[in-house]
């Protein structure tokens, strides 16, 4: 199975991180308008209390978990229709 899917996602987490973490995201507009795990720590608690760190770190391992899921969804209908 390739991973296509789960790569494009996570290098696209890492660079969303990384373009927040070097400063050219000042307000964290981008941020969080694609980061999944910041839309529900800002539901649960004050995000200023939250390490920026561990935003980044899920933000990467979340894209990589749908990408993943997506990379299988793919798999399965290439089996389905090959079969």
């Amino acid at each position: 199975m390739q991973y296509r899917v789960t790569l494009i996602a996570t290098l696209f987490a890492l660079a969303l991180s990384l373009y927040n973490y070097t400063g050219y995201d000042p307000h964290n507009l981008f941020f969080f308008m694609f980061s999944i795990p910041a839309w529900f720590v800002d539901l649960i608690a004050d995000v200023h209390n939250v390490s920026v760190m561990l935003m980044y770190a899920l933000t990467v391992v979340s894209y990589a978990l749908i990408g993943y899921a997506a990379d299988r969804l793919i798999a399965r209908q290439r089996m389905k229709k090959g079969a």
